[in-house]
């Protein structure tokens, strides 16, 4: 079996200081960080077929999260993606989750609760790679 790609987390948001912050967080945990501005710039700037996860801010200008978490199941991506935002309500939530996020959670996000869900992530993200090199 050829070297598994390196998993890396992209995080899109349109709020440049909550980019830099989980940025920090996750490189000082060791994790490689792409970031983007909007939904539609991490469409343009990344490949179908990467490895990692998404950390997608919801309520962003132009493009949302959950359209562009809905362009990429429609593309067939199964990229895991953890969900956050700053207004969130039951019927948000269900419809994240019905898109296929593994979560969604509320900001500010608690680096504890971000890190936790991101090992989650990371994991499934790791399993469907070995099952795809097979």
């Amino acid at each position: 079996m050829e070297n598994p790609r390196p998993f890396v987390v992209h995080v899109v948001d349109d709020d440049e200081a909550v980019r830099d912050s989980m940025r920090a967080l996750l490189e000082s945990h060791g994790l490689e960080v792409r970031d983007y501005a909007s939904a539609r710039a991490f469409l343009i700037g990344t490949p179908l077929q990467v490895t990692g996860c998404i950390l997608l801010d919801l309520h962003m200008p132009g493009m949302t999260g959950l359209e562009l978490l809905d362009t990429l199941r429609a593309r067939g991506s199964k990229l895991p993606v953890i969900a956050f935002t700053g207004r969130s309500d039951s019927a948000l939530k269900e419809r994240v989750v019905r898109a296929g996020a593994l979560a969604l959670l509320d900001k500010p996000v608690a680096d504890d609760m971000l890190l936790c869900s991101l090992a989650r992530a990371l994991s499934l993200a790791e399993c469907s790679q070995w099952l795809g090199a097979r």
